[in-house]
C-alpha cells in the first residue's frame, strides 16, 4: 500500500465554491475507492484546493483491490432448469449478462421465501487501481455541487464537455507511478502548473506524498485551503494589532480571499482621512464587498483609515506598488460612497415618506407606503402595551422604510436600517426614533443582537407582525423547507423579543393586534388560528434546540400558558417533576382520570362530601381538599415546580381509588359525583402542564 494523489487542474475556479468543491471532490473519490475495497483502515484523507486546482491524496491505497466472494441470485428453479434439470434459454442469458461461466451443477438452491432460486457463489477477482481510479473519478466529477457549469471544447476541437471550468492536466500518482487514467480528454501524467506569474513551465511530481511540498517549493502554490486560510487570517490579526488597532475579519471575506490566492501575501495600504466622515460602516462594506479588503478599527472601534489587502504576488518592492494601486482603487470607491452619503443628506427622510407610495411591497398587499401605515399602526399599539412612547414608537415605524429610497442603501442594501439611522439623526429626529430605525430589523438573523430599547422593541415586533399577518393573511405560509418570505425567521425574532427582554404579553394579543392592522385588506382572511399554531411549532423548534423533549414541551403547551415567559419555568417544573419516584404513576393516572371525562357527556357540579361512599374515595377527596389551597398558593408565584411537587403524596390515595371505586356507577347521582372528584384531580393536577403527555 502507498499514497494515491489525484489532481485536477483547472483554470481559475469560482472562490465561493471552491471550499466545498474541494471537499466534496475529496469525499466522492474516498467514498467510491472504499466502496471499492482499496482503502484500508489507516487510510487518511487530504482535500486539496487552490485558485486553479481540486486534488486529494489518500494513504494506503491498495494497488489491486482484494478478491471478494460473493453471492448472485440467478433466476426461480422453476425458470432456470427444464425437466430434464438442464438449464432455460433464461438461465442462460441470464449468467451470460453476469459473466458467470459455471456448470448448472455447480450452482446451489436457496428459498428467498416465496420461490425456490439458483445462486451462483464464487470469487470476483480484484481489479488494478488505475480501473477503481477511473471509476471513483467520474463519479466524484459528476456529483461535484457545481454552482454553474461551464461547456468547453477538448484539443480535438470536436468534443465538448462540461465542468465547473475547464481542465488542463491531470495528475494521478500512485507513490511514484503514474496511473492509466483519463478524464476529459487527457491521459493522467504527473505534471502540473506552478503559480501563473513566480513560475514558468510545468512541475513534475516526483510521488503523491511529496505533492504538497513540491509544489509549495517549486510552484509557489500552497494546496492546502485550510493553510492558507489560517495563515491569511493569523497574518491580518497580527498586523492590525501591529498598527495598533483590530481587523475587521468576516468568515465569508475569509474564505473568499483564501480562494482567491493560492500563495498569499498580505500588504497595508490607506485612504484619505477625510473619508472617515461618511459613516464607517457604508467605508467598512464598500471595501469588503468591492474590493475583498480587511478594514482595521482602532481600540475604540472606531474605523482606521488604513487596510489590509491579500495578494498572491511576492513583490519585489516590498508593495509598495501594490500599496500604492490599491490606495487608488479604493479612494474612487469610497469617493462614490461619500457622494450618495452627501446627496441623501439633501434630502430629509420625512420628505421622502411619499416616495414609498411607488413602491410595491406585494401585488396582494398594496405599496410600501401602506404597510408603513399598517407597521405604524402596530406600533403604537404595542408600545402602548409595553409601556413604551407610543409617539415616538409611530414616528420610528413611519420613517423606518423610508432609506430604501436613498442613493446609499440602492447601491448596497445591506446598510437598510444603518443609513436610516444616520439620517434621522441628521435630520434632527429623537435619539429613540434613530436607534429604532436601526433595530426595527433585528434580530436579523439566529443568534443576532436583539432591539436594544422598548421603542426599538415596538417597532420591531410591530413589523415582524404585519409582515406575518399579512403574509398568513393571503395564503402564503411557508411550506416543507420553502419559506421565500422568511417567516420563520420573524416569528422565532418575536419570540426571542418576548423571551430574552422578558416582555409579559401574550402571543394572542400580538396576534390580534396584527390582524387588526390587515384585515381591511381585500383578499386577506382571518389567519390568527393557523398564526399561533405556527408560533407554537417554533416554540417546539426552540425549546428543543435547548435539550428539551417533544413530550415535555408537548405537556406544557397544552395547557396554553398565558404568555411565552411562562414556557422556560414550566418546562423546567415537568423535568423536576418527571424526575420524582410518583411521576410515571401520576402521569398515567392522569391519562386515564383524562380519557374517562372525554368518554362522558353528563354535565358534572361539584363535589358532593356527603355522596362519598367508599373508604377510598374519601381518602382522595380528603387529600385533594388538603392540596389544592397549596398548589394554588404555589401557582400564583409561579413556583411551578412546586405546584408538581406538591402532587407526590397524591400518588397513593389515586392509586386507591382506582384500585377499590367503580367510577361509572350505576347510581347517576353517585357516578356523576365521582366523575366531579376526578374532573376536579384533573384541573388541580394539570395547571402546570398537562401530565398525561408525560405517559409512556
Amino acid at each position: 500500500m502507498t499514497s494515491l494523489l489525484i489532481e485536477l487542474q483547472t483554470e481559475e475556479l469560482p472562490p465561493k465554491a471552491l471550499k466545498k468543491l474541494s471537499e466534496a471532490f475529496a469525499g466522492g473519490v474516498q467514498k467510491s475507492l472504499a466502496a471499492q475495497n482499496f482503502l484500508s483502515e489507516t487510510t487518511k484523507v487530504t482535500a486539496y484546493g487552490a485558485p486553479r486546482r481540486l486534488a486529494v491524496l489518500l494513504t494506503d491505497v491498495l494497488a489491486k483491490s482484494p478478491d471478494q466472494a460473493f453471492k448472485q441470485k440467478l433466476v426461480p428453479v422453476r425458470v432456470g432448469l427444464n425437466a430434464e434439470g438442464e438449464a432455460t434459454p433464461a438461465l442462460v442469458k441470464k449468467m451470460a449478462a453476469l459473466g458467470i461461466t459455471a456448470d448448472v451443477s455447480e450452482l446451489k438452491r436457496e428459498s428467498d421465501g416465496k420461490n425456490e432460486q439458483l445462486v451462483y457463489e464464487g470469487i470476483r477477482a480484484g481489479v488494478d487501481l488505475a480501473q477503481g481510479v477511473q471509476v471513483a473519478l467520474e463519479a466524484s466529477v459528476a456529483a461535484l455541487p457545481i454552482p454553474k457549469v461551464m461547456h468547453y471544447q477538448l484539443a480535438d476541437g470536436e468534443t465538448t464537455v462540461e465542468f465547473v471550468r475547464p481542465v488542463k492536466h491531470l495528475t494521478v500518482l500512485h507513490g511514484a507511478d503514474v496511473l492509466s487514467v483519463k478524464l476529459f480528454g487527457l491521459d493522467a501524467d504527473r505534471q502540473t502548473s506552478g503559480h501563473r506569474f513566480h513560475t514558468t513551465g510545468l512541475i513534475a511530481i516526483a510521488d503523491a506524498d511529496g505533492y504538497e511540498a513540491q509544489l509549495r517549493n517549486e510552484g509557489k502554490v500552497v494546496a492546502s485551503f485550510e493553510e492558507r486560510h489560517a495563515l491569511i487570517e493569523k497574518t491580518v490579526k497580527e498586523m492590525a494589532q501591529a498598527m495598533g488597532g483590530e481587523a475587521i475579519v468576516p468568515a465569508s471575506l475569509l474564505d473568499e480571499v483564501t480562494a482567491l490566492t493560492e500563495w498569499p501575501v498580505i500588504y497595508e495600504s490607506s485612504f484619505e482621512e477625510e473619508f472617515l466622515e461618511v459613516p464607517q460602516e457604508c467605508l467598512i462594506l464598500t471595501m469588503q464587498e468591492n474590493q475583498k479588503y480587511f478594514a482595521v478599527t482602532d481600540k475604540n472601534g472606531r474605523l482606521m483609515n488604513r487596510f489590509l489587502l491579500v495578494s498572491h504576488l511576492e513583490a519585489k518592492d516590498g508593495g509598495v506598488a501594490i500599496s500604492s494601486g490599491n490606495a487608488r482603487v479604493v479612494r474612487a470607491r469610497l469617493a462614490d460612497a461619500k457622494f450618495f452619503y452627501d446627496q441623501d443628506r439633501l434630502t430629509t427622510l420625512e420628505s421622502r415618506v411619499d416616495g414609498l407610495k411607488n413602491v410595491v411591497y406585494h401585488n396582494k398587499l398594496g405599496t410600501q407606503a401602506e404597510r408603513v401605515e399598517r407597521v405604524k399602526a402596530i406600533a403604537a399599539r404595542v408600545a402602548e402595551r409595553l409601556g413604551a412612547d407610543v409617539e415616538k414608537a409611530a414616528r420610528a415605524a413611519q420613517l423606518a422604510k423610508v432609506d430604501l429610497l436613498t442613493l446609499m442603501v440602492g447601491e448596497f442594501p445591506e446598510l437598510q436600517g444603518i443609513m436610516g439611522e444616520y439620517y434621522a439623526k441628521h435630520d434632527g429626529e429623537a435619539e429613540e426614533v434613530a436607534l429604532a430605525i436601526r433595530e426595527h430589523y433585528q434580530p436579523r438573523f439566529a443568534g443576532d443582537e436583539l432591539p436594544s430599547t422598548m421603542v426599538s422593541l415596538a417597532v420591531a415586533l410591530a413589523d415582524k407582525l404585519e409582515t406575518l399577518s399579512g403574509l398568513f393573511g393571503i395564503g402564503q405560509m411557508p411550506t416543507g423547507d420553502k419559506d421565500p418570505f422568511a417567516l420563520r425567521r420573524h416569528a422565532l425574532g418575536v419570540l426571542r423579543m418576548l423571551l430574552e427582554r422578558k416582555l409579559d404579553v401574550a402571543l394572542s394579543e400580538l396576534v390580534d393586534i396584527g390582524y387588526d392592522a390587515v384585515k381591511d385588506i381585500a383578499g386577506v382572511k382571518d389567519a390568527r388560528a393557523e398564526l399561533l399554531n405556527f408560533f407554537a411549532d417554533r416554540v417546539r423548534v426552540m425549546f428543543k434546540d435547548q435539550g428539551y423533549s417533544a413530550q415535555e414541551i408537548d405537556a406544557v403547551l397544552a395547557v396554553n400558558p398565558a404568555t411565552v415567559l411562562e414556557v422556560p419555568a414550566r418546562l423546567q417544573a415537568v423535568r423536576a417533576f418527571a424526575a420524582m419516584a410518583e411521576a410515571e404513576t401520576l402521569a398515567a393516572a392522569n391519562k386515564r382520570i383524562g380519557n374517562i371525562l372525554k368518554k362522558s357527556d353528563l354535565t358534572l357540579g361539584d363535589v358532593e362530601e356527603a355522596r362519598l361512599v367508599e373508604d377510598a374515595e374519601k381518602a382522595l377527596f380528603a387529600a385533594l381538599v388538603d392540596v389544592e389551597p397549596k398548589v394554588a398558593a404555589a401557582y400564583a408565584q409561579g413556583a411551578y415546580t412546586e405546584v408538581l411537587t406538591l402532587l407526590a403524596p397524591m400518588k397513593a390515595p389515586v392509586d386507591q381509588f382506582f384500585e377499590d371505586v367503580m367510577v361509572n356507577a350505576e347510581d347517576l347521582d353517585l357516578r356523576k359525583n365521582r366523575l366531579a372528584l376526578l374532573a376536579r384531580l384533573h384541573a388541580t393536577m394539570n395547571q402546570v402542564a398537562e401530565l398525561s403527555r408525560l405517559a409512556n
